[in-house]
């Protein structure tokens, strides 16, 4: 199986070791040619309008939006929870708007308020996995076939649309490798 990580600025090179601990083929999406052979995309945390310029300079936007809309496997964390968002609740730029959710950008507050908590996810593990959030969005609002998958204080922090999976917080930080083998079963 060959997952590719968008590579344009975030984090990168974690989700590709947690792929690899998995015994996936990652490929680092930097160019058209790298999205030929994948089954699978992840759109890694950082700062989502830094990653949507470069997905226009790149010329990756239009590849990458036509890929998910004809069903691609695709897995937002953070950032790219935001970039696959219809709505931004306090941003007036959009980017793919392929995923009928409203998202807050910085929702959780800014870098110092970061935090970590453990929860059990039942679609996702029986036992508690750490989830790390930092300046995280969440999503304000789901439409249509959304399903949420996980909530913290009554705030949705991971959702599941038809080939889409969104989380507001970074599983490739943690040594977990739970949610990348969740992503991994919506690929096949």
């Amino acid at each position: 199986m060959k997952v590719g990580v968008l590579s344009l600025q975030g984090g990168v090179i974690e989700h590709v070791n947690h792929l690899k601990k998995l015994d996936v083929e990652a490929i680092e999406i930097k160019k058209i040619e790298d999205l030929k052979s994948i089954e699978g995309l992840i759109l890694p945390g950082g700062e989502s309008t830094t990653i949507g310029k470069l997905l226009k300079d790149t010329n990756l936007f239009l590849p990458i939006k036509s890929l998910i809309l004809s069903g691609l496997p695709t897995w937002g964390t953070c950032a790219g929870m935001i970039l696959l968002a219809k709505e931004i609740e306090n941003d007036h730029r959009r980017h793919f708007e392929v995923m009928n959710i409203k998202v807050k950008r910085n929702a959780f507050g800014r870098q110092i308020d970061s935090f970590k908590s453990k929860d059990i996810i039942p679609k996702i593990s029986k036992e508690p996995i750490e989830l790390v959030f930092i300046r995280a969005p969440y999503i304000t609002e789901v439409h249509n076939d959304v399903e949420v998958i996980h909530s913290i204080n009554n705030k949705i922090v991971a959702a599941k649309q038809n080939n889409i999976l969104v989380t507001s917080f970074h599983p490739e930080l943690t040594n977990n490798l739970e949610v990348h083998k969740y992503f991994l079963k919506m690929i096949n």
